[in-house]
C-alpha cells in the first residue's frame, strides 16, 4: 500500500492497545488488523518486548509492483550482470589465458585444466564469505546505504576484472567484486520482504530473482551473441553500463519502515551476525544453513560448468547457446510465477521442497551427455530453479526477526559459498579424474535431493507477518 510525497502510506494501521481506539478494542482483544492480520503476540505497540501486546505492522508497507520493491529488483539486476559473466564467459576466459591443443582431455579442448579451472571458481566463490560482514551492516548502518556501497563497489571491480593480465589475477580481481555484489542480491532481497505483506512477499521476492535471473540472462546473450567479436575482456566491461544507471536506481530504494522501527529500539546498534547465533535463534539457523550448502552444491557446479561443457564438449555453436538462454529467460520466469503462486497456496516449505528434488533430477539430465539431454535438462532445471526461488528466498527471511534478518541473509549467502566452492572443487576433481561430466553428476548432486527432507524441520510461515512471529 503506497501513500504520497516519499511513497510512504499515509494511513497508519492500528492494533489492540492503541490508545486511539475505543476501550472494547484495547488489549486482549482477538480482533484482527486493516492489514488482515490477527495479532495476538507478546510485544507492546512500540516493539517492545514484555507488555503482552503484539508489534504492530509498520504503516508503511507497499505492493510488490511499487517502486520501492523494484528499486531493489532493478539493484539485483545489475549484481546478475556483474557475478554471472564468469559463468557464462568462462569458455572464453578459459581459451583466452589457457592454451587449447589436439586432444580429448578437458585441458586440451577448453584450455585450462579441470584443476585450474575448479580451483580459480572455488577462490572467486569463497570469497563471498565477506558477503556475512557487508550483509550485517545493513541491520546496523541501514539497508539502503550499505546495498548502493556494494553494487557501485562491485560493478567497478567486475570491469577492471576485464583488463587483468593473467588468469589468476584476474581470479583475484574478479574474487574482490564477488563479495560485494554477493551483498547486493541479499539485501536487496531483505528490503523487498519488508516492504511488502504477507500477501505481496513471494511476488516481490519472485521481482528481485527475476531481476538477478534477468540481469545474468542479458549477459549470457551477449556472450552468445558478441562474445568471439569481443572477448572475454568485453564480456566484463559491459559491467560499466549499470555501474552508470546506478543514480537512477538510487533514488527508487528507500529504507524500510520496518527497519526504522528496529532500529529506533536500539537493536539494529549490536552485532546481528553473532545476535543470530543466540539460542533462540540457532536450531533454525543451523536448519537454513545446511540446507543452503546443498542448493549450492548442486548449482555452483551445475550453473558454472554448463557453457563450457555446451560449447566445448557438446559442440553447440554459440547462437544455439543464445537461443537456449533467451528460452530459459521465458522459462524461469513462468518458473518465477509458478513459485509465487505455489508459495502463497500450497505453502512456502513443501514447494520449495519439491522445487529443489526436481532441480537435483534436471541437473543429472543437464550433463547427461547428449545435446537433447543439454537442453532439456535446463530448460526444466531454469523452470525447477524459478520455482524455487519465491517460496525459497520468503520462506527464511520469515523465519527471523527484522533486526537480524540482514544478517541471517549473510550466513545464507556464507553456507552457500561454502557450498558452492566444495561443489566446484569436488566437481573439477572428479571430472579431471574420470573425464567425464555425466558420471560426475551422478555421483555428487542426488544426495541433495536427500538434504531437502530439512525444509520440515522448519515450520509454515505462509500468511504470517514476521510481527507475528518475533517481538523485538
Amino acid at each position: 500500500m503506497t501513500g504520497k510525497g516519499s511513497g510512504k502510506a499515509a494511513d497508519a494501521r492500528h492494533l489492540p492497545g492503541d490508545p486511539a481506539l475505543p476501550a472494547s478494542e484495547q488489549a486482549g482483544s482477538d480482533e484482527t488488523t486493516t492489514s488482515g492480520c490477527p495479532c495476538n503476540g507478546t510485544i507492546d505497540g512500540t516493539g517492545r518486548p514484555g507488555s503482552g501486546l503484539p508489534e504492530p505492522i509498520p504503516s508503511a508497507l507497499h505492493s510488490w509492483r511499487d517502486r520501492v520493491v523494484v528499486g531493489p529488483a532493478l539493484a539485483a539486476m545489475t549484481s546478475g550482470v556483474g557475478q554471472f559473466g564468469i559463468t557464462a564467459g568462462l569458455a572464453l576466459v578459459a581459451k583466452g589465458f589457457g592454451r587449447t591443443f589436439n586432444g580429448h582431455s578437458i585441458a586440451a579442448v577448453a584450455g585450462l585444466s579441470a584443476t585450474s579451472l575448479g580451483i580459480g571458481l572455488a577462490i572467486i566463490r569463497l570469497s563471498s564469505l565477506f558477503a556475512l560482514p557487508l550483509a550485517s551492516l545493513a541491520d546496523r548502518t541501514g539497508r539502503r546505504r550499505v546495498i548502493l556501497a556494494c553494487t557501485g563497489a562491485g560493478l567497478f571491480l567486475t570491469a577492471l576484472a576485464g583488463a587483468s593480465p593473467t588468469y589468476w589475477v584476474f581470479v583475484a580481481v574478479f574474487a574482490l567484486g564477488r563479495p560485494l555484489l554477493s551483498a547486493t542480491t541479499s539485501v536487496a532481497q531483505v528490503i523487498a520482504s519488508e516492504e511488502t505483506s504477507s500477501q505481496n512477499r513471494a511476488k516481490a521476492i519472485a521481482m528481485v530473482a527475476g531481476g538477478y535471473a534477468l540481469g545474468a540472462g542479458a549477459i549470457a546473450v551477449v556472450n552468445g551473441m558478441l562474445g568471439k567479436t569481443i572477448g572475454f575482456r568485453g564480456i566484463f566491461f559491459v559491467a560499466v553500463l549499470p555501474l552508470l544507471a546506478l543514480p537512477l536506481i538510487a533514488r527508487m530504494i528507500e529504507e524500510p519502515d520496518r527497519f526504522e522501527r528496529v532500529r529506533h529500539t536500539g537493536h539494529s546498534q549490536r552485532s546481528s551476525a553473532f545476535r543470530s547465533l543466540a539460542p533462540r535463534y540457532r536450531r533454525r539457523l543451523f536448519v537454513v544453513l545446511a540446507l543452503s550448502f546443498a542448493v549450492s552444491w548442486l548449482t555452483g557446479p551445475a550453473d558454472t560448468f554448463v557453457f563450457l561443457y555446451a560449447e566445448s564438449f557438446q559442440h553447440m555453436p554459440a547462437a544455439d547457446t543464445a537461443v537456449m538462454v533467451l528460452a530459459a529467460g521465458i522459462i524461469g520466469l513462468l518458473g518465477l510465477l509458478a513459485g509465487r503462486w505455489l508459495a502463497d497456496h500450497l505453502g512456502r516449505r513443501i514447494t520449495a521442497m519439491l522445487a529443489l528434488v526436481a532441480m537435483t533430477g534436471f541437473a543429472v539430465l543437464l550433463y547427461s551427455g547428449s545435446n537433447v539431454g543439454l537442453v532439456t535438462g535446463y530448460e526444466l532445471a531454469i523452470f525447477a530453479g524459478g520455482t524455487f526461488s519465491a517460496p525459497a528466498g520468503t520462506f527464511v527471511l520469515e523465519q527471523f526477526p527484522t533486526s537480524i534478518r540482514a544478517a541471517v541473509s549473510g550466513w545464507q549467502v556464507t553456507s552457500g559459498v561454502i557450498g558452492a566452492a566444495a561443489g566446484l572443487f569436488v566437481f573439477g576433481v572428479v571430472a579431471h579424474v574420470s573425464n567425464h561430466f555425466s558420471t560426475t553428476a551422478e555421483l555428487l548432486f542426488p544426495g541433495v535431493a536427500v538434504v531437502s527432507l530439512l525444509f520440515f524441520a522448519l515450520r509454515e510461515t505462509r500468511g504470517k507477518e514476521p510481527e507475528e512471529l518475533w517481538g523485538e
